[in-house]
């Protein structure tokens, strides 16, 4: 079995937008199969050196298998483009 990617939801408990954001994605990953997808809730200020490292500057942002996709949260079409795109591709 091929090894799942990796989804990253930086966001803060104050973040409104973020809630929203949890719930769109727990939905696609529910579609696409917890096997296939692998999802991760991180809290900014709890995890501020890596998301620093990795670039987020805003909440919700979104990694992808440890590199910054999303500035901001997308279009649930676009977020599902993304993830089954790097699905087909080995």
């Amino acid at each position: 079995m091929a090894t799942p990617i990796i989804i990253e939801l930086f966001s803060t408990s104050t973040c409104q937008r973020c809630g929203d954001a949890k719930k769109r994605i727990q939905s696609l990953v529910k579609q696409l199969g917890d096997d296939r997808v692998e999802y991760r809730e991180l809290d900014v200020l709890e995890e501020l050196d890596y998301a620093v490292s990795l670039g987020v500057l805003t909440t919700p942002a979104i990694a992808i298998d440890g590199e910054l996709i999303f500035t901001a949260m997308p279009s649930l079409k676009r977020l599902t483009d993304e993830l089954q795109q790097r699905l087909i591709t080995p």
